[in-house]
């Protein structure tokens, strides 16, 4: 999936406010100014639309977990500087504090099926033999079932 198009996921499934969403950031150790948000969740054929690279949205997930569950004692985690869709969905099971059921349930709120063995593969380390890819409908399915569950109302068309 396109960062943008998490970020943005993100932000109305939460109803961030750019306020929130800097906060965020700076949870991470990051500084996003209100501009650039507001350039990271514009539409891709917008003239002011900004490609949201890979260590800004790590640093945004990371600053979510941190206003979640709280920031960790020491050494905060260092924003990766390449994303995949398997660390994206890992870090919005650390921040949501979901467990393999939560997430089977979240699932089925857009009628999504997945097994618990598919679930776990996506979560492993690459070298392992039963690593999966997570595909971008997975995840796309994965943050339309929170946005379900949280803001049952919410119209998806417009994201």
């Amino acid at each position: 999936m396109i960062n943008n198009d998490i970020l943005r996921r993100v932000r109305y499934t939460f109803d961030l406010k750019d306020s929130t969403m800097i906060e965020v950031f700076s949870l991470a150790d990051f500084n996003a100014t209100k501009e650039q948000i507001t350039a990271w969740l514009k539409k891709e054929d917008d003239e002011a639309f900004l490609k949201l690279k890979d260590i800004e949205l790590a640093s945004f997930l990371n600053g979510f977990i941190n206003l979640k569950r709280g920031k960790r004692e020491g050494e905060q985690p260092k924003p990766e500087k390449s994303l995949n869709n398997n660390t994206v969905f890992q870090k919005l099971r650390i921040a949501l504090n979901l467990k393999t059921e939560d997430i089977l349930e979240i699932f089925q709120l857009v009628d999504f099926s997945i097994s618990n063995h598919e679930l776990s593969a996506f979560f492993r380390k690459t070298d392992h033999k039963n690593y999966r890819e997570c595909k971008d409908q997975v995840l796309r399915n994965f943050l339309m079932g929170i946005q379900q569950q949280l803001r049952p109302t919410g119209n998806f068309a417009a994201l």
